[in-house]
């Protein structure tokens, strides 16, 4: 494990989006940095396929989670 050195302003939004999304804000900075990563390399996916995705990767049945 190691330090990531950022722009304060860019802390102050991952903590600010932490608290929304109920992470901590490193749990909430390690997504961003997971997402980032996923969209450069599937540059054509949109981020809620890559959610999906994921959430397939992780054996997650989605079609569980749509709203009915």
């Amino acid at each position: 494990m190691g330090i990531v050195k950022i722009d304060d302003d860019l802390h102050e939004d991952v903590r600010k989006a932490s608290t929304v999304m109920c992470r901590s804000i490193n749990a909430q900075a390690e997504f961003w940095i997971k997402v980032g990563m996923l969209a450069e390399a599937n540059p054509t996916l949109s981020f809620n396929e890559i959610v999906k995705m994921e959430l397939e990767r992780a054996e997650i049945a989605t079609a569980d989670l749509a709203l009915a």
